[in-house]
């Protein structure tokens, strides 16, 4: 896997020129989506106030509302869907490969749901999943797969109205290990205590039933961004030794993102919250801007630390 410097050059070499070019493409779609907009704004508008003035409700008003914005959205993919396809297949496609040639794309596909919940890193009930941008294969000898993932929940009210809401967007990442855990390991964003301060948040952390044994590390920084829960003591503070423990600290302060990271079985579980879908191509912001590629690289190469940190580890895998 390259490092970030040689990834860097290669973003400015190759992908910058290739950039330049969609950018004049992303200037004419925009101009032609705002020329769409205004078009289908007062057609709409013509048709609402043509019905209003005969028939007037809440209910017209509110389907009005719905029925203007769902359109308005697929014609919106419509009109993105050549230009962020030839985004996904110029610079996502090679910038996988630069990261390592043993990383295989798949632009339509994301990661199977059952690893999602298999890593226990969330309690709720998924009703709903979608996401993209799949990538799996090696890096280093490490079996790892990653794509963007969005899992929802569904709601019904007291009419029957259907809702949903967001448990995780982001980034999943699951690395297969040589070895297996003996117990679960998890650890969250402490945002009980960052909330509620030091007393209550260690009470609630405590009596967080669904999640098992609390357990409290021996650096006073990590405790304060992370709270972790598992099955066997000793070897939770086994995995997670202090480089660990840095190492998920420096990423949390470069990337102000949330992290959560689950060791179950064989597996390293990595969910970073983005809250969007990471390698969309942006139509109203300057792509010579993209910043994305390098937070996407930076998280990778946590993955794997944590996975060659554990390696390392002789201490961990000499007293289980």
């Amino acid at each position: 896997m390259k490092n970030t410097s040689e990834l860097t050059d290669f973003y400015y070499k190759t992908l910058y020129p290739v950039l330049q070019a969609l950018e004049k493409e992303r200037t004419q779609l925009k101009h032609r989506i705002v020329t769409v907009g205004v078009i289908y704004t007062v057609v709409v508008g013509f048709i609402a106030i043509t019905l209003f003035s005969s028939f007037f409700n809440l209910d017209m008003i509110a389907f009005f509302a719905f029925a203007y914005f769902a359109g308005g959205g697929i014609i919106y993919k419509f009109l993105i869907k050549e230009y962020r396809s030839e985004f996904k297949q110029k610079v996502i496609s090679p910038l996988i490969n630069a990261i390592d040639e043993n990383l295989n794309y798949t632009a339509h596909l994301h990661i199977d749901p059952l690893h999602f919940s298999r890593s226990k890193l969330f309690n709720s009930r998924v009703d709903r999943v979608s996401g993209n941008d799949y990538v799996n294969g090696k890096v280093d000898g490490i079996n790892i797969q990653f794509s963007d993932f969005h899992a929802e929940k569904k709601h019904k009210d007291s009419k029957g109205r259907t809702s949903w809401s967001t448990i995780f967007q982001g980034l999943f990442i699951v690395s297969e290990f040589n070895k297996n855990f003996h117990g679960t390991t998890v650890v969250l964003p402490d945002t009980a205590q960052s909330t509620f301060g030091d007393l209550i948040g260690n009470w609630l952390q405590s009596n967080n039933l669904s999640r098992g044994e609390l357990i409290k590390m021996d650096d006073p920084e990590f405790e304060r961004e992370f709270v972790v829960y598992g099955s066997d003591q000793i070897e939770a503070r086994y995995i997670l030794s202090h480089t660990l423990m840095k190492k998920l600290l420096l990423y949390k302060k470069k990337t102000q993102q949330d992290v959560f990271v689950s060791f179950t079985s064989k597996n390293i579980n990595l969910a970073i919250a983005y809250n969007k879908d990471l390698f969309e191509p942006s139509v109203f912001h300057s792509l010579l801007k993209y910043k994305i590629a390098m937070e996407y690289v930076q998280t990778l190469h946590l993955a794997t630390g944590i996975v060659e940190e554990l390696k390392l580890n002789t201490k961990l895998w000499s007293k289980l």
